[in-house]
């Protein structure tokens, strides 16, 4: 049986709170696949491919930690690569309905796939990308809460987006 994991997300930039997470399952499986979200509801300010860089930059010391890009179902992604526990996290209460939701629905259609929640260190547990995101497009300091991968990819997007501006 494959022990590995699945930990599947956006991930538009990778955080602080994700690495987190990351650094937890890493130490409970053997081998931990951070699955990059392609075609999302959300808009993206990064492209999968981008996405996919950042987090292997950032991930690049976890030596049991891949990282690729899937799309559509994740119970069907997890299913092909014979991985049969979902990881989580839950920063707050607030996301657990959503995540339990997610959760039964996954069950529903592959009843052989776990999912395991897992909690961030308190001291990430109000950080977001969509967060992380405001704070930057608003000028702020984002060091705090991304790795640095993921801060040189949004100065980056920032001083492309001022640059396409009409002055």
């Amino acid at each position: 049986m494959n022990r590995a994991a699945i930990y599947a997300g956006t991930f538009d930039p990778i955080t602080v709170g994700h690495m987190d997470l990351v650094e937890r399952a890493a130490r409970i499986f053997p081998t931990l696949v951070l699955a990059v979200a392609e075609s999302t509801s959300k808009k993206t300010w990064f492209e999968v491919e981008e996405r996919v860089a950042i987090a292997r930059e950032a991930l690049s010391g976890f030596k049991n930690v891949e990282v690729e890009s899937f799309s559509g179902l994740l119970v069907n992604y997890a299913r092909r690569k014979g991985i049969r526990v979902v990881v989580r996290g839950l920063r707050a209460f607030s996301d657990f309905e959503f995540e339990f939701q997610m959760a039964l629905t996954n069950r529903k259609m592959a009843p052989d796939i776990e999912t395991i929640f897992l909690m961030p260190k308190e001291d990430y547990s109000y950080i977001s990308s969509h967060t992380v995101r405001e704070i930057a497009e608003l000028g702020g300091n984002i060091e705090p809460f991304v790795p640095p991968a993921s801060l040189a990819a949004l100065r980056r997007r920032l001083e492309e987006t001022r640059r396409s501006r009409p002055s």
